[in-house]
């Protein structure tokens, strides 16, 4: 469907999924997604200025999307291999989508919401298990959603491509997916800790240390950026000494909103962690080093290769 040697494809990683990056993955001979997220037009401007057309694609959270419709126009423009939207109700941009000759990715999170997605007209659906950083619902996790998702496309709409989602960072991983019935995965935070992410040295080094059990679902974040997301999507984080303080203290940080927010922006601006954010999956604790992106490619598909044959002698 997307004309790649390799079912991996980059997760449009707000801010961090730039022209770099997702070049870096195209070349590698996946798919590379820019991180459109809550919608910057001339970053979009940029970033498409900065690769080939029609070699990545670029991803919106579809909420916001729909405040800043010109992102979608501006991103068509440079003829994206797909675009890929989360979050959201998805109808009101099937139709400019696939005029424009590119294909959509609709992430969901249960099978209700795939089922919806494959009555838009979804080309692709990327199904995303609790496991994953960032938003989600949280509810299902990528081993038992992944099947239920696969056997619905099966059963309604056998054209739809399915990519697994959510702690995906090795081939392990990778080789999981294709056993459980996808075509391919979707990775953040692996690339995260790459060279070409954008993305300072500090929190790279900080994805590099994690493990999984280090990890939270948190709405906090959201509230002290004031983003406006529905009430059931949380994130996933890493547990930091502002995460102690605050999680599980909503009403309370809404309250001494002036105060936190001083400070969260003072730490983010400052490369404190203890207090900023860092998005990152329970996938995490596979991750040892800061590779290239197109290294995370290649030895992901060889382990898989590798893994997928050791399963089959043991079988």
């Amino acid at each position: 469907m997307f004309g790649i040697e390799h079912p991996v494809v980059l997760a449009p990683m707000d801010d961090v999924a730039d022209a770099r990056l997702a070049g870096a993955v195209s070349s590698a001979g996946g798919l590379g997604l820019l991180g459109g997220g809550y919608g910057k037009l001339q970053w979009v401007k940029d970033q498409f200025a900065r690769v080939q057309p029609g070699t990545v694609g670029c991803g919106f959270i579809t909420w916001s999307l729909a405040q800043q419709p010109e992102l979608l126009d501006e991103a068509l423009a440079h003829r994206p291999k797909a675009v890929f939207l989360s979050f959201g109700d998805a109808s009101p941009f099937v139709e400019r989508i696939h005029a424009a000759g590119a294909k959509l990715i609709c992430q969901v999170h249960d099978v209700e919401q795939a089922r919806k997605a494959i009555d838009l007209g979804a080309d692709a659906l990327s199904a995303q298990g609790g496991e994953a950083g960032g938003h989600g619902l949280g509810t299902r996790s990528t081993f038992t959603l992944v099947p239920d998702v696969a056997d619905l496309i099966a059963k309604t709409a056998p054209e739809t491509v399915l990519l697994a989602a959510g702690g995906v960072t090795d081939g392990r991983h990778l080789a999981a997916a294709l056993t459980l019935g996808a075509d391919g995965v979707l990775v953040g935070t692996r690339f995260c800790a790459t060279y070409e992410a954008e993305a300072s040295e500090r929190l790279k080094s900080a994805v590099v240390a994690a493990s999984g059990d280090d990890t939270v679902r948190s709405s906090i974040y959201d509230i002290v950026r004031e983003k406006a997301w529905p009430a059931e999507y949380t994130g996933r984080v890493l547990r930091n000494a502002f995460t102690g303080r605050w999680h599980g203290h909503e009403p309370e940080l809404t309250a001494a909103l002036k105060t936190t927010q001083s400070e969260y922006f003072s730490a983010v601006d400052a490369q404190d962690f203890s207090i900023a954010q860092v998005v990152l999956g329970e996938g995490v604790g596979q991750i040892h080093d800061i590779q290239h992106a197109a290294e995370v490619v290649k030895h992901m598909v060889r382990t898989a290769e590798a893994r997928l044959g050791t399963a089959s002698a043991a079988l």
